[in-house]
């Protein structure tokens, strides 16, 4: 945490496109929010070295964990924002990310609670600024309620089109999915995933 996350950090300055973070011209730079411990986000980086990733995560233990297996594997190709996302959202220059994975996020599942779930207007709006024309943006849920919350608030969207022709597209997992340790608990206790597709228009 001290020697290897400042090598590793993205910084926070407005315009700075994130394709110089990496050493490297990069193809393409994905971003994942809420990385979790790392089992998708280090998976999808090893298996496409030629594209920069970025992880988003605020907790600690998280972090300290993804920085262990960056270390372990000489992963070079991504980079962190230990903190909340929506503090480097803003800053990414428009059409900038060419993939984003929202994996299991927090579901806040109290009504009181709802209005701290990271999908929200505010959030779609972000998200169709810095993603390019047809980027595609992953969400994955164990909780019923957070996916059609989800489904609803995206739909609304004209910016985004639900990539959906068939319940397969959303009750199996992505190709070359790399299981999250959040998702192998939700399966141990016979919650079944939603993963949802959009693509921006």
């Amino acid at each position: 945490m001290r020697e290897l996350l400042p090598t590793l950090t993205v910084p926070l300055k407005a315009g700075a496109h994130p394709r110089g973070w990496f050493g490297y011209d990069a193809h393409d730079v994905w971003l994942e929010i809420g990385f979790g411990g790392g089992e998708h986000l280090t998976a999808i980086a090893q298996a496409n070295p030629q594209i920069g990733f970025i992880g988003c995560e605020g907790f600690e233990n998280g972090v300290a964990k993804i920085l262990h297996v960056i270390e372990e594997h000489r992963i070079g190709n991504i980079r962190l924002h230990p903190a909340d996302a929506l503090d480097l959202l803003p800053l990414l220059p428009s059409a900038s990310i060419g993939r984003l994975y929202v994996l299991y996020p927090d579901p806040w599942p109290k009504v009181r609670q709802r209005k701290r779930r990271i999908i929200s207007p505010a959030f779609i709006e972000h998200a169709a600024r810095i993603l390019k024309p047809g980027a595609l943006f992953r969400f994955a849920t164990d909780i019923d309620d957070y996916s059609a919350w989800t489904l609803a608030r995206m739909l609304k969207s004209r910016d985004f089109v639900w990539l959906a022709n068939s319940s397969d597209d959303w009750t199996k997992s992505w190709d070359g999915w790399t299981r999250t340790r959040y998702e192998a608990k939700a399966l141990r206790e016979d919650r079944n995933p939603a993963y949802l597709t959009f693509q921006r228009k």
